[in-house]
């Protein structure tokens, strides 16, 4: 298939939160158009802004996709939606969130649609898994890899990589 890397960011931290992730995955490659192309390890990851709630469970899926932006994102919110996402509490808890964080190297900058999603350089929780798997990957805003922003990073919050059986 011919299309555009694109990298999703993949959080849950309500209910069994590892299997929401896995079950988001499986539902990203059923979306036509979309080739999942691989997925990070899993990681427990302390909550960011709003702290008093659970940690997180955290992935970063590449994916290349004949999708347009727009469409992407209407069917990763289309997931969301059909997992049970609510949209109550900025940065509160949810079954599942899933972030377009590139598309390719498009910058778009629209009211309901940003990419690159616009806090990716501040988030261990996103860089790690994203280095994990894209190390090489140049943020198009920036003109640094991922392991240049990974390295500049100055969040400490604990993110850990998941051991599965």
């Amino acid at each position: 298939m011919n299309g555009v890397i694109c990298y999703i960011g993949i959080g849950s931290n309500l209910g069994n939160s590892l299997n929401n992730c896995k079950n988001a995955v499986e539902l990203i490659s059923r979306i036509r158009g979309v080739e999942l192309k691989s997925v990070s390890s899993f990681y427990r990851t302390e909550p960011v802004g709003n702290e008093s709630q659970n940690f997180f469970m955290n992935a970063v899926a590449e994916i290349k996709t004949i999708l347009s932006p727009a469409d992407l994102f209407e069917a990763l919110q289309a997931i969301e939606n059909n997992m049970g996402r609510k949209r109550e509490i900025k940065g509160g808890p949810r079954i599942i969130d899933l972030d377009l964080l590139f598309y390719g190297q498009n910058v778009i900058s629209e009211s309901d649609l940003k990419i690159p999603h616009p806090e990716i350089h501040q988030r261990r929780f996103v860089l790690e898994p994203l280095f994990e798997i894209a190390s090489y990957f140049i943020h198009p805003s920036f003109g640094i890899s991922i392991r240049g922003l990974k390295d500049r990073l100055k969040d400490n919050k604990i993110v850990e990589k998941i051991k599965e059986s």
